[in-house]
């Protein structure tokens, strides 16, 4: 049975699935699909994903194929009450509530795995993890898994390394029509959205510490420099910082970019960016957010402590009075600054990454015999049949190549 909020709030989060789903071209083409060939027919599917709008519609998406799915979030604070509702409404079992205890977090977990599920989707490994250390009885009836986010795929490959990783998963995460979509234009413009929402404030003529240049990175800072923003980025990869400078961008350390920034974003998928150390030297009035997965980028533990006051300052915005009498703030609690504080990344980017998902799973159950376990790349054709529905969705053509020239580059 659900473990929801209020089931009386599904109209309005029903008028947002709606919303979603008119505005996701690509999963509305694979919901036709799946209900015709119902590729999940007898399966079990546990995702644990943000719970708003587009996740729902990929619930039900999956669920048209014939999957019986058992759904959470991915994060205490992502989830929508009303979206959450619903689903619930709509006969998908879901244990999502906003809010809720790291304990009560933990539970949702246990909960959509319990049922012993075939096929996992995953946002960040908290599923994966815990098939491995509490439900390890339940792994032989796994066919695979998915995973969404790049801190999912580091754990991945951290318990592939060690031999640790006892079925096949999906890196979803590094498909082209994922990260280069949702990570770079998706994050990019819903943390703005989570930032600006909940300050008020303008961009223009701040400083904005960017910590990470990744995919992810680049989206935010692209997104900064055009509402007028002085970009600084801090990496500890030559690679991407070298990247960073010929984009246009100040590169520093982060003991130095916390004397000057203004608003700081977290965005490196670590632990301990921001720490004691840093809150000492910044600014009265420097705000601070993070959009990696989880909230360990800025220590807040840390900060906890050495705050001699701690009050709420506007709605999802706490200040830290430091024993200096500087007043630091952070929004959302250090987590996830997008969907703790906004409404996530734009449905027309996340039906990409979906379309993505839900044709990852299709392709493992169609494969279930064959796989290894450990992690798999994307197979290229999905990335290309995403791509090719999401141009056609747009009203976009492109050329195709010749007999001659496939024939001239070796295809």
């Amino acid at each position: 049975m659900s473990r929801i909020r209020d089931l009386s709030l599904a109209p309005a989060g029903e008028m947002k699935i709606n919303w979603a789903a008119r505005n996701m071209p690509a999963l509305r083409l694979l919901e036709q699909q799946f209900e015709r060939e119902k590729p999940f027919a007898g399966l079990k599917i546990a995702l644990a994903v943000h719970m708003e709008a587009k996740t729902a519609y990929l619930c039900r998406v999956l669920e048209k194929g014939g999957a019986e799915m058992f759904v959470t979030g991915c994060n205490p604070l992502s989830t929508q009450d009303d979206v959450a509702a619903a689903v619930a409404a709509g006969g998908i079992e879901v244990f999502a509530f906003h809010g809720c205890t790291m304990a009560e977090y933990e539970d949702c977990l246990c909960r959509v795995l319990e049922p012993g599920p075939n096929i996992i989707i995953d946002d960040g490994g908290d599923l994966v993890h815990l098939m491995h250390t509490k439900y390890r009885e339940l792994i032989p009836g796994v066919i695979g898994g998915c995973e969404e986010t790049t801190t999912g795929i580091h754990r991945l490959r951290a318990m592939d390394r060690a031999g640790e990783l006892l079925f096949p998963m999906v890196m979803v995460n590094e498909a082209d029509c994922k990260h280069m979509f949702d990570n770079r234009y998706g994050t990019g413009q819903s943390v703005w959205d989570g930032i600006m929402r909940t300050t008020n404030l303008i961009v223009a003529g701040k400083r904005v510490v960017v910590s990470g240049y990744g995919w992810c990175g680049k989206g935010v800072s692209m997104r900064a420099k055009g509402l007028g923003a002085k970009v600084i980025v801090t990496e500890t990869d030559p690679v991407r910082a070298l990247e960073a400078v010929m984009d246009g961008f100040e590169v520093m350390p982060m003991r130095e970019a916390a004397k000057i920034g203004d608003l700081f974003i977290t965005v490196t998928g670590c632990s301990g960016i921001i720490t004691a150390e840093h809150f000492e030297t910044m600014k009265d009035g420097a705000i601070l957010t993070n959009a990696g997965h989880f909230d360990v980028e800025v220590d807040m533990a840390g900060l906890e402590r050495i705050a001699v006051q701690k009050y709420d300052a506007r709605h999802n915005i706490q200040g830290y009075v430091l024993p200096n009498g500087k007043t630091l703030f952070v929004i959302a609690e250090g987590r996830l600054v997008n969907l703790a504080a906004g409404d996530g990344h734009p449905a027309e980017i996340m039906d990409m990454s979906f379309a993505v998902q839900a044709m990852s799973a299709k392709w493992l159950a169609e494969h279930r015999d064959g796989l290894r376990s450990g992690v798999i790349p994307v197979p290229r054709e999905i990335d290309r049949e995403v791509a090719e529905v999401k141009l056609r969705a747009m009203g976009v053509e492109i050329d195709r190549l010749t007999d001659e020239q496939s024939a001239y580059l070796g295809l």
